[in-house]
């Protein structure tokens, strides 16, 4: 019944506005304390940004650089609250974060002039994982507010002979958009996207471990992009282009007058010959 009511749960709180998850979830864990956890672990929360004191630069919260109370920053690799026996990286996959950090710091701004992007790994038994974080927020303007919450979990099975590695890349999206104008009121639109692949790649030095991973991060937020593009915008639009014409009533009478004597003229033409 257990696994009955998480998945219940979590179709729940996919349907409903992602800027409310977290007081939605709140409200959930208090009618069901007994999901508490495993609904802390599976449901994906928008992305908190935090400043780096030691370096001055903004990471991500996430689920992955937590320990205990404590958070890891990507930049210093400290923790925050400090804390001596944190969850560490192995040096080697250390300095393979630290480039991934940068990689993706280059592509958050290429892709969204803004925002804040961070980058997890840890050592796993053969081969690491790691997560992703894209946050990109709305700038301050009244009428017009969002935010996109991109999570990209990653996962990296390395072959025994070194050349090859297969990834399991599962992504989330959660974006969020509401104008407020004098002409069409208040709007809210929101939603979430999970989509998963898996993928067999060379490892070299033409094609290293940051190459690969990143070549399916794009491609994935590009399918995503254009899906929430399709499904959210889309359809919205074509309901409200159904319930509300952008012509005047007299214009749109006016063309079906003009239609109907025309019709009537062609009629009355062709009867005569």
């Amino acid at each position: 019944m257990t696994e009955q009511q998480i998945d219940c749960a979590l179709d729940l709180m996919r349907r409903l506005p992602p800027q409310q998850i977290e007081k939605n979830l709140c409200d959930l864990i208090d009618l069901v304390p007994s999901l508490c956890e495993d609904l802390l672990s599976s449901v994906d929360q928008p992305l908190k940004i935090v400043r780096d004191k030691l370096v001055g630069k903004d990471y991500l919260l996430c689920d992955y650089n937590r320990d205990g109370d404590s958070y890891r920053s990507p930049w210093s690799n400290s923790y925050d609250p400090p804390l001596e026996d944190g969850t560490m990286p192995s040096e080697s996959l250390r300095k393979l974060e630290i480039e991934a950090n940068n990689a993706f710091d280059q592509y958050r701004e290429m892709y969204f002039e803004g925002g804040v992007s961070s980058v997890y790994l840890w050592d796993l038994s053969h081969g690491f994982a790691g997560v992703i974080l894209i946050k990109k927020a709305g700038d301050g303007s009244q009428k017009i507010k969002g935010c996109w919450d991109s999570i990209h979990v990653i996962e990296v099975q390395e072959k025994s002979s070194g050349k090859n590695a297969h990834y399991k890349l599962t992504s989330t999206v959660m974006l969020w958009l509401q104008t407020n104008k004098e002409g069409s009121g208040t709007m809210n639109l929101g939603g979430s996207l999970t989509r998963q692949v898996e993928s067999d790649a060379a490892v070299n030095d033409n094609s290293p471990h940051i190459v690969n991973i990143g070549k399916m991060v794009e491609e994935m937020e590009n399918k995503i992009r254009s899906t929430l593009n399709s499904i959210y915008f889309g359809k919205t639009k074509d309901i409200v282009n159904r319930l509300r014409s952008h012509e005047p009533l007299q214009d749109s009478k006016q063309q079906a007058a003009f239609k109907k004597d025309l019709f009537q003229a062609l009629s009355q033409r062709t009867q005569a010959q």
